[in-house]
């Protein structure tokens, strides 16, 4: 389902920063070497990809006209009425939206429209080519950063955004099961689901949860990951980073004042992108003439929470093939027979609306953020590690005290030459010389042609009437 941003896990780096693998000083030599890594193991990329293909193919080829024929979904399709047609419409659009805020809610120094962008990009690279989730988040990577997004708040936003939507995952079968209790006896399959869904959810909250309370436990999370990927780089014959002990107690710190303050916001977002994803397959359900008696609301609840914790490891490029044959095998159970060809013609439809949109948008968007950057641009001062847009309160200070350094100084006021005359003898010895760039030398520059014209010399000095 690529209407919610869902980002890949990035690893954090360095003490009170964070940095993602590939970037800084040597993200041209990172690249360089996984480009020829690439170049060096071309069976890999073949491999995978015809691995996809095939999955794919077997899917829509033979799977899934098991159901109902394409004909037939085509034919249910083309009953809609228009105002059908615009509430699915609708649906999506605002599925669409909701992504966005995510992304705004963890980054508040992006704007909606750059966020649309970002995700935009993204999804397309991510819903066409295999495995294009690492190659999704360089290209958001590549985005924000131009955008001025720091490397340690884009670090940030992938992992809790990642987080945040692991828990949407493995809690809708929960809240799912809940649900169909009150109408029905639930699968068993919904049971096993709901069942590891709790668990994982139980875990990885007490995990995080010991991780952002704990600093103890965030240090020696460190060293542990640090061993791992020791490990893995022997094994690689690598030389491991020297600062990966530092790694998770920077990423607490960081997200520990991140979700004190937009916790709730980051959470109200996840949720609602995932329920509004919900809603579109709902929505063509009843478009498609499919009744609450037919399938329950409850039902599709259940399917949709069902297929989304089996694509939490994309197999397939957005989950293409695995998210269909879940939906149509189980709302056309719950259907019926006679009804398969609707529910087909609305899985289709539903992933069609929330599919294939994002590659042509995401295309445009890539087109505008590469040839039109002014259009979505963050100002530097908007880039924080909590997380805050400065206000017009904060740069009051600054604000007035360059007025206050560029504002002219008063001169001098001259003396006349009866004041110097009577004046003690100290007083008409030369002052020192003021230090360059004080208060005095600018005031001795702004009032030289003040003092030059009633300067009296020494010798007038003496012929002056008492």
């Amino acid at each position: 389902m690529t209407a919610i941003a869902e980002p890949p896990s990035v690893a954090a780096t360095s003490p009170g920063r964070l940095a993602v693998q590939g970037t800084g000083p040597g993200l041209g030599i990172a690249r360089q070497r996984a480009t020829a890594r690439a170049l060096r193991r071309p069976g890999r990329t073949v491999l995978r990809i015809a691995v996809s293909a095939a999955i794919v193919a077997a899917i829509f080829g033979f799977a899934l006209p098991r159901f109902a024929s394409y004909r037939s979904a085509w034919a249910s399709m083309d009953a809609m009425t228009w105002p059908q047609a615009l509430l699915i419409a609708a649906a999506a659009a605002g599925s669409m939206a909701c992504s966005w805020i995510v992304i705004c809610s963890v980054l508040p120094s992006v704007r909606l429209r750059e966020a649309a962008v970002v995700n935009l990009g993204s999804s397309a690279v991510a819903n066409t080519l295999p495995a294009g989730g690492a190659l999704a988040m360089g290209v958001s990577w590549a985005m924000l950063s131009g955008w001025g997004v720091s490397t340690a708040d884009y670090v940030l936003y992938t992992l809790v955004s990642g987080i945040w939507n692991v828990f949407a995952r493995l809690a809708l079968p929960v809240i799912a099961l809940l649900v169909m209790v009150t109408v029905a006896r639930p699968s068993a399959g919904l049971i096993a689901a709901a069942a590891a869904g709790l668990g994982l959810m139980c875990a990885t909250a007490a995990g995080l949860g010991l991780l952002l309370h704990n600093e103890s436990f965030a240090v020696r999370a460190g060293h542990v990951l640090w061993r791992a990927l020791a490990f893995g780089c022997r094994r690689a014959r690598r030389q491991p980073p020297p600062d990966v002990p530092l790694w998770v107690p920077g990423f607490r710190r960081q997200a520990t004042a991140l979700l004190t303050v937009r916790g709730w916001l980051i959470t109200a977002a996840t949720a609602a992108g995932n329920l509004t994803l919900w809603l579109v397959l709902l929505a063509c359900l009843r478009g498609t003439g499919l009744s609450q008696t037919q399938v329950p609301w409850q039902t599709s609840l259940a399917a949709f929470a069902f297929v989304r914790l089996l694509t939490v490891l994309p197999v397939t490029p957005g989950g293409i093939g695995i998210t269909e044959l879940g939906l149509v095998g189980i709302l056309a159970a719950s259907a019926g027979h006679r009804a398969s060809a609707q529910v087909t013609a609305a899985v289709l439809l539903y992933r069609a609306v929330t599919y294939l949109p994002p590659i042509p948008l995401g295309a445009v968007a890539g087109l505008i953020w590469r040839h039109a950057p002014a259009l979505g641009r963050i100002s530097p001062q908007g880039a924080s590690p909590a997380g805050h847009r400065p206000d017009d309160k904060t740069r009051q200070p600054a604000d007035a005290a360059t007025q206050n350094r560029h504002a002219p100084l008063p001169a001098r006021p001259a003396r006349s030459p009866r004041q110097l005359t009577q004046s003690p003898r100290h007083h008409l010895l030369p002052p020192p010389p003021p230090r360059p760039g004080s208060d005095d030398a600018q005031r001795d520059q702004l009032g030289q042609h003040a003092q030059g014209d009633q300067q009296v010399s020494p010798r007038r000095r003496g012929r002056h009437p008492r």
